[in-house]
């Protein structure tokens, strides 16, 4: 991958259907997503977002979420998204999702997907995944992670998953306060966390979090710039301007729609490059292993 050759680096996006058809969520949180975003978005296959970045100049973070244990859904293929990923090395960078119910048989397939397929990171969706952060069975995921030096990056704050739905689905959102992840940053120092998303109701805790521990950033996907709060914005723009990056969640928010009103954002002139790439060049790891 050449980085120089970049204009920003996507740190969020979603691989909705696989090559087979079979989509991420069942259908009933898809239908409920849909009336809560107030738009049918489309499923493009991995090779399509290949494609659609490639045309931006923009790399893109790529996983699914798997929520077999949860909501009893097939996950997509981890495997089928490494290989695809590798087929497009100049611009996808993908990262595994792995139900923590799985347990160490989980934890064994994440480390043959970081030593054999490329697998980048993994990613996590406390509230669909029906785990807190803090609870030790995603540990054994965590030490792969942290022993390998790959990112662990965090659904936070509500969701539109569920949402409508009677009893949300059964998704608890209180499982994706940003708090609980104090105590992963403090068992696990040597792990790079990212917080997702602004973490409404909770974005001053996830501020706090991500100045105080020194391995936690904050992507700003999910979320049309327009309406940051203004502390995140304030803090993006001095103490936390090394550690906020640019996530779109495509497809639902595309990165035209977030980059033109980010272009709006009142953010320094040296600050705007360090969150569209600069920052997560140092978060993904990519200017240690000698990437151009």
């Amino acid at each position: 991958m050449d980085i120089a050759a970049l204009d920003a680096i996507d740190v969020h996006v979603h691989v909705e259907i696989d090559s087979h058809g079979h989509v991420s969520l069942p259908d009933r949180f898809i239908e409920a997503s849909s009336q809560y975003f107030g738009a049918d978005y489309e499923s493009p296959t991995l090779a399509e977002i290949a494609g659609y970045y490639r045309e931006r100049r923009t790399a893109a973070v790529v996983f699914t979420v798997d929520v077999e244990s949860g909501l009893g859904h097939t996950a997509l293929s981890n495997e089928e998204i490494a290989d695809v990923a590798a087929e497009h090395a100049d611009i996808l960078i993908p990262f595994a999702s792995i139900d923590p119910a799985k347990g160490r048989a989980g934890a064994r397939t994440f480390r043959k997907l970081i030593e054999n397929r490329g697998i980048r990171g993994i990613k996590f969706h406390p509230s669909l995944q029906g785990f807190a952060p803090n609870d030790h069975s995603v540990y054994p995921l965590l030490e792969v992670a942290q022993e390998l030096g790959v990112p662990a990056l965090f659904h936070t704050g509500q969701t539109g998953i569920g949402a409508g739905l009677p009893g949300g689905g059964g998704i608890r959102l209180s499982l994706s306060n940003p708090m609980l992840l104090d105590d992963v940053a403090v068992d696990f120092p040597d792990l790079t966390i990212i917080m997702a998303h602004p973490s409404f109701p909770w974005q001053d805790e996830a501020l706090s979090v991500a100045t105080h521990k020194p391995k936690v950033y904050i992507d700003l996907s999910g979320w049309s710039p327009k309406y940051f709060p203004p502390q995140l914005v304030r803090y993006a723009n001095t103490l936390l301007q090394d550690k906020v990056l640019f996530g779109s969640d495509y497809p639902i928010i595309t990165p035209d729609r977030w980059l033109a009103d980010f272009a709006k954002l009142d953010i320094k002139d040296h600050v705007r490059p360090k969150i569209l790439k600069g920052n997560a060049v140092k978060a993904l790891g990519l200017a240690e292993e000698g990437t151009k």
